[in-house]
């Protein structure tokens, strides 16, 4: 009867780190399914300018929403000599918690060598 209970609870012991690996395993594969910022950033980037065909200049805006990621991607659409004339655009770029684009649209367009018009109240 002694073994028998021994048994019993050796399986019991196993079955129960058993389910604490699998449960940790599980945990660290979740958290290694979430891409990290730097890697939402390079897919973005490289989503962006496969759809466009231009490649992005500089990343001016970077938030995580509920949705997953929205970003403003300023990228080169004309280029010109002097290079202050090339024209460049700003895109708000979408996408979701895995890093995968799933929206993009342009909100400005603007020669290199010109900044944004002063506002009321220095902003």
């Amino acid at each position: 009867m002694s073994n028998t209970k021994n048994t019993q609870e050796s399986q019991d012991s196993q079955e129960s780190r058993s389910s604490r690996n699998t449960s940790k395993t599980n945990d660290n594969q979740s958290a290694k399914s979430r891409p990290s910022p730097m890697e939402v950033l390079r897919q973005a980037r490289g989503q962006l300018a496969e759809l466009t065909g231009m490649e992005a200049e500089s990343v001016s805006s970077f938030e995580q929403t509920e949705e997953g990621w929205a970003l403003e991607v300023e990228v080169l659409e004309l280029e010109r000599v002097p290079d202050t004339m090339s024209l460049m655009a700003s895109y708000q770029v979408e996408l979701d918690a895995e890093g995968q684009l799933t929206g993009y649209r342009r909100v400005r367009r603007y020669e290199r060598g010109r900044s944004d018009a002063r506002r009321p109240g220095g902003r």
